[in-house]
């Protein structure tokens, strides 16, 4: 099953975004290449982030589009990562699940299930393999590479700054996937 894309894909072009963290640790923000806010990500709280439907906001985190709307809401049960549409957590809006299959302070590997796909096959649509200490993440699809995440890096700069990273969408990708598989793989 293909899933729907929420953000426009030219099939010839990477897209490049900028994630930066919120100096409160509740949330980040996702800015596209011309610096404009294209998404944000929050855990509900009751004023700007609530959802009525969960039942503890410490394991749900929502993306939000630049207007507002709920776009997938991630959330961490029983050890998985469920991604929904919208702020449902109805079994019939699940996207993805996805299982931590490696945890170290210097590795870690997890696997996407789509929703399609039986999660009793154990054969994975995308794989998530990096460092989120270093803010590093390559997911992969077959033995194609799907998106990157890096530090932001400057010349002459010896300390960096682990609040601001940049995420490459290959194209022919969803970009609101690839947020959404991110937010599992960073998730605290």
């Amino acid at each position: 099953m293909e899933t729907a894309s929420f953000f426009p894909v030219d099939p010839q072009i990477p897209v490049d975004f900028n994630i930066r963290k919120s100096l409160t640790g509740r949330g980040l923000t996702v800015h596209d290449a011309q610096g404009s806010l294209a998404y944000r990500i929050c855990a509900p709280r009751r004023r700007r982030c609530s959802s009525s439907s969960a039942p503890n906001p410490r394991l749900t985190k929502t993306l939000f589009d630049a207007a507002g709307n709920p776009s997938i809401s991630v959330v961490y049960h029983n050890d998985e990562w469920h991604g929904y549409r919208g702020n449902s957590q109805e079994p019939k809006d699940l996207i993805f699940t996805v299982r931590k299959i490696l945890y170290s302070p210097f590795e870690t590997e997890l696997h996407v299930f789509l929703s399609s796909t039986n999660i009793g096959d154990q054969k994975s649509c995308f794989r998530l393999k990096g460092n989120p200490f270093r803010r590093a993440c390559t997911i992969i699809s077959g033995n194609s590479i799907v998106a990157q995440t890096n530090l932001l890096y400057k010349l002459r700069k010896i300390i960096y700054s682990r609040h601001k990273f940049r995420l490459t969408v290959y194209p022919g990708n969803d970009c609101v996937l690839a947020i959404a598989m991110l937010m599992a793989f960073f998730w605290r």
